[in-house]
């Protein structure tokens, strides 16, 4: 009879074990998040890969994220598609590719004669940015959480064969451009395409575009746009601040931990500020080596950029005038910036004391 009794204690203990164990694996996930920029490529692809691994150590392995390059499990433009389908559980992007199918998406990502990267991450955070995304999406039947997770500084107003003097350059010109800015770009009677930045090189080489843009100068110098264009130009107008997000399906979402979702919430944070960092770091090194080679670092004129500005105004009041959601978070964006700009006027040292 002890025996029996014994027989039956071990498997009550066996049992207990094996559902303490399922309990525990049930709140395990295992996340597949396809990335729009190469890890290599530093403040724009590095965060996704830094982020993945620190998520997945710091939860103790009970959220995993695999990383997967560009086109290696889908193409980088199709990932919000494939993150609100379910076909993936995340995704690594900047979301101003979607602007076709979620109009105020680009406010979120770069905005020409926009705010600063501090600015920007300021607003988003504090000034109902964050709130205002997670309501587009909604708002245009998207099933996704987004989360900042990256800025990168300004990007360079692009590569061209020939520098800027005049508007009408850009008349027939075939140029690489993205977001808002292409906008512009299309009402100066340029050319406009959308080429994933793995694809740049090759189409400049073949001559495809003319002209292009990507992102700054730690980055373009990797692609080797150098290599065949001499003239690299600034500011970058068009971009002051480039944000990434990690793209979540919301279901996924809803099935994670309040652990998991504060660890999420709490590393992309620190991904920003990565993101920036490194980008910080490098550009200067890398414009002196350009100039070194021969490039001409070139600023476009300022009668040139108001003249840019006018034309932005005019395609942020016809996107608004078209989208509420757009209105409403560009309405937000510009209140706050009329307050910034004078903390901005009063607090920075000039560039020419910093020499």
């Amino acid at each position: 009879m002890s025996k029996i009794k014994n027989l039956f204690l071990s498997a009550a203990v066996v049992t207990a074990g094996l559902s303490a164990f399922s309990a525990a694996q049930a709140d395990d996930l295992r996340w597949k998040m396809p990335v729009a920029f190469s890890t290599k490529l530093p403040g724009l692809g590095s965060p996704a890969a830094w982020v993945a691994d620190k998520i997945t150590t710091a939860s103790d392995g009970s959220l995993k994220i695999k990383v997967y390059e560009p086109k290696e499990l889908l193409p980088p433009f199709e990932i919000l598609q494939a993150v609100s389908d379910g076909k993936v559980s995340a995704g690594y992007t900047w979301i101003g590719y979607d602007q076709g199918k979620v109009p105020a998406l680009p406010l979120f990502a770069a905005v020409p004669f926009g705010l600063k990267p501090p600015a920007f991450a300021g607003w988003y955070l504090y000034g109902g940015g964050e709130e205002m995304l997670q309501e587009v999406y909604a708002n245009k039947g998207f099933n996704v959480h987004a989360q900042l997770c990256g800025i990168i500084g300004p990007e360079t107003a692009g590569w061209y064969k020939e520098p800027i003097t005049s508007l009408d350059d850009y008349k027939g010109m075939k140029i690489r451009f993205a977001g808002l800015g292409g906008k512009v770009m299309e009402k100066l009677g340029a050319s406009v395409t959308m080429l994933p930045g793995g694809e740049l090189f090759q189409a400049l080489e073949k001559g495809t575009i003319d002209a292009t843009e990507f992102s700054m100068p730690a980055i373009d110098q990797i692609l080797g746009f150098n290599q065949i264009v001499k003239n690299n130009l600034f500011p970058g107008w068009h971009q002051p601040f480039t944000a990434q997000y990690m793209l979540i399906n919301g279901d996924e979402w809803k099935s994670t931990t309040p652990a998991q979702k504060a660890l999420i919430e709490a590393t992309c944070t620190a991904g920003v500020l990565r993101g920036l960092a490194e980008g910080e770091y490098k550009n200067g090194a890398v414009l002196t080596k350009l100039a070194a080679e021969g490039i001409n670092i070139g600023k476009i004129p300022m009668p040139i950029l108001k003249q840019l500005k006018d034309i932005t105004n005019d395609v942020l009041a016809e996107e608004a005038a078209g989208d509420a959601d757009f209105k409403r978070a560009l309405e937000s964006q510009q209140a706050f910036q009329a307050e910034y700009v004078i903390w901005d006027e009063h607090a920075y040292l000039p560039t020419e004391l910093l020499k």
